[in-house]
């Protein structure tokens, strides 16, 4: 049966609402189609068990019409085997192909195109393979949408998960955000020590008796000196509480400690979706051993019929059939785990984007609040100045010469000749 009718008659059966008969319980496949098995006698069949036609005589192809029972082991490509197969078990005919050779259905199944691949346990599409992926949060560049595959080292010998990656964003990020306060730091020891100079220069008594309207100008631009150096310490006071101790304090309590539980919860899950592909991969070949177990039986039944070989080929049948069911509950085991993981990814990664968000409109925020600090200063030195430069504008020659002539005049009164 093709999955296209397999589909079809599943949908069918998911709305019938009669009873199971007893021992029969109902699972779904990987792809979302039912099937049905037979707690007892292991049976699994794609039809659904009626207990109208429910009998212990019927044929053995009815028996083990299980997706695995035929040597079909594909999960995305899962198909019923046909009656013909099993009919070749009533009728023997001659042997077609040698013993343990592949069969036409294991060699159509092999042919098929592989849609998927799994990468360290992940499994992906196949480039332009099935349908178009589309973004979670599309134009946004999202943590959510470009973190999933892992991330090989420059040297090539070790890989890091895409979401390791995301958490070494956060940590470079702090340290960042460290080194930015560090350097606001040395700019504060920097004013301080400008401020100092200036307040030690004010009061230099070099030019002190400088007179006149120079004198004036002169003396205002030494106050100025001080006036400015109180403006300076006031501008690294500010910087200090501000800036750098709002950088420095930023989510300092508990944030690495968040971060290692994110680390570690998101690690549990790969590691538990490790193992799940770590057990489908042993149903994967338990059920490939079993297959070609079954394979060798029929075809030592098509040599040679007997009561034995046929009750070893029921056996075989049942162990493939119990095989496979096997294998469709460690992949659907696995998927569940994948699943969860790829959640909590989604969740993980859009908080860790939201703290990043955070982070940089925190020192943004404290940088502008650097450069208005620095407006604020230069108008502060601005007004120191515009005393200073007012009387510079003022400083006359001539007027400084009369006022000095006035007090250090020795007399008006100038020499005159001799007389005889």
């Amino acid at each position: 049966m093709k999955p296209a009718a397999v589909s079809s008659v599943a949908f069918r059966q998911e709305t019938d609402s009669r009873p199971l008969p007893p021992g029969w319980k109902s699972y779904t496949s990987p792809e979302g189609l039912r099937y049905y098995v037979n707690s007892c006698s292991k049976e699994t069949t794609w039809r659904r068990p009626s207990l109208l036609t429910e009998s212990p005589q019927r044929p053995l192809a009815q028996q083990n019409s299980s997706p695995y029972a035929n040597g079909c082991h594909s999960i995305t490509k899962t198909s019923r085997p046909t009656e013909a197969t099993d009919v070749a078990l009533r009728k023997p005919t001659m042997m077609t192909q040698p013993p343990g050779s592949v069969s036409p259905a294991r060699r159509q199944i092999k042919e098929v195109k592989e849609t998927k691949i799994t990468i360290n346990c992940v499994t992906f599409p196949l480039p332009g393979e099935g349908p178009e992926q589309q973004l979670l949060k599309p134009n946004e560049w999202s943590y959510c949408d470009y973190f999933w595959n892992d991330k090989k080292d420059p040297q090539g010998t070790t890989s890091v998960a895409g979401f390791e990656v995301l958490l070494q964003k956060q940590l470079k990020g702090k340290q960042m955000q460290k080194e930015m306060a560090e350097f606001i730091h040395e700019r504060i020891k920097i004013e301080e020590e400008y401020a100092k100079n200036l307040s030690k220069l004010s009061l230099n008594p070099l030019a002190a008796q400088e007179e006149g309207t120079l004198g004036e100008a002169w003396t205002q631009l030494k106050k100025s000196l001080h006036d400015e150096a109180e403006v300076h310490l006031k501008f690294s006071n500010k910087l200090h509480t501000e800036v750098e101790k709002p950088l420095l304090t930023f989510r300092c309590e508990n944030f690495k400690k968040d971060l290692k539980k994110y680390d570690h919860h998101i690690a549990d899950l790969r590691k538990q979706l490790a193992s799940r592909y770590t057990s489908v991969e042993k149903a994967r070949k338990a059920l490939a051993d079993r297959q070609k177990d079954l394979e060798v039986k029929t075809q030592q039944l098509e040599i040679k019929l007997s009561n034995k070989t046929e009750e070893d080929i029921k056996k075989a049948r049942r162990k493939s059939t119990q095989a496979g069911d096997d294998l469709m509950r460690c992949v659907d085991l696995y998927n569940q785990t994948q699943c969860k993981w790829f959640e909590e990814m989604v969740t993980t990664s859009m908080e860790l984007e939201k703290l990043e968000v955070e982070r940089i409109e925190w020192i943004q925020q404290h940088l502008r609040q650097y450069t208005t600090l620095r407006h604020e200063t230069d108008m502060f030195n601005q007004s120191m100045v515009e005393p200073v430069d007012k009387l510079l504008q003022n400083v006359d020659p001539a007027k400084d010469r009369e006022l000095w002539v006035r007090e250090n005049n020795t007399g008006d009164v100038r020499p005159v000749d001799m007389d005889i």
